[in-house]
Parts: structure tokens; C-alpha cells; sequence
């Protein structure tokens, strides 16, 4: 009975340190800027066309027709449905494109692209692929 009750005492020893003393530590260290990276980039919750939303759809399109349905014939919109900044140089995007298949009708679909520049606020290389990573592709899976 003994070892019971110290068993219990101790569990609520553990809870009370965990609490009032190890809790508040974590809770400082997370509202520190600890983990804070400061980009510049802020994210915006409207679609928007600029020049970074735009570099973002010519390179997400690129991809597309030189890696993923290279075997298709493509006709890309002029623009984008829509397209948002996520913060830290990362968008995401929706469009359409027609697809010619070599045995089948045109057909249209609508992708979402996300995407991130490496470059930071430096916009000279928008145009470099090698300046963007696509992070995913969906809507054009089953082609």
C-alpha cells in the first residue's frame, strides 16, 4: 500500500514540475524569435498578379509541358485563375490547359501548382528554373 501511494505522489510531483516549470520554459521559447525566419515576403490571402505570381505560372507551366506531359500537346492560358502568396517566397496557383492527347480529343483541366523561389526579393532571376522548386502538382494525375 505503501508503494502505491508513493507512486501516486510522485506522478503528481512529475505533473506539477511539468507544469510550472518545464511548460513555461517551452512556452518562452516558442514566442521567441527562435523560430521566426523573416523573409520579407508576407503572405497575401487574395489572389494577386505581380511579377513573382507571374515568374511563378511561366515556371509551374514549364514544368508541366517539359516534365510532366511532355508527351502531350499543350495550350496554356494567357494567365492564371488564380494565384496566391503563401509568405517566405512560396506561391500557389490554379490554371487551366488544354490537352491534346495523340489518340484522343482536347480536353481541359485544372491544375493547382505550388512553388517556391530561392532567390528571395531578388526578382533578376525570375526567369531561371533553376531559381524555382516545384513543390507539388495536382489535378493532372491521372492523364
Amino acid at each position: 500500500m505503501k508503494k502505491f501511494f508513493l507512486v501516486i505522489l510522485f506522478a503528481v510531483a512529475l505533473f506539477a514540475f511539468q507544469s510550472k516549470v518545464v511548460m513555461p520554459v517551452v512556452y518562452d521559447i516558442v514566442a521567441s524569435d527562435l523560430f521566426l525566419e523573416d523573409t520579407g515576403d508576407e503572405k497575401n490571402d487574395l489572389s494577386s498578379s505581380n511579377i513573382m505570381t507571374m515568374g511563378a505560372f511561366d515556371q509551374c507551366n514549364n514544368y508541366i509541358a517539359n516534365e510532366l506531359l511532355s508527351d502531350h500537346t499543350l495550350i496554356f492560358q494567357e494567365t492564371f485563375v488564380n494565384a496566391f502568396g503563401l509568405g517566405a517566397h512560396q506561391y500557389v496557383l490554379n490554371a487551366d490547359v488544354e490537352i491534346q492527347p495523340s489518340d484522343a480529343p482536347v480536353f481541359t483541366r485544372r491544375y493547382v501548382c505550388k512553388i517556391k523561389y530561392s532567390e528571395g526579393n531578388d526578382t533578376s532571376g525570375i526567369n531561371i528554373s533553376d531559381n524555382w522548386s516545384i513543390i507539388g502538382i495536382s489535378g493532372l494525375d491521372d492523364i
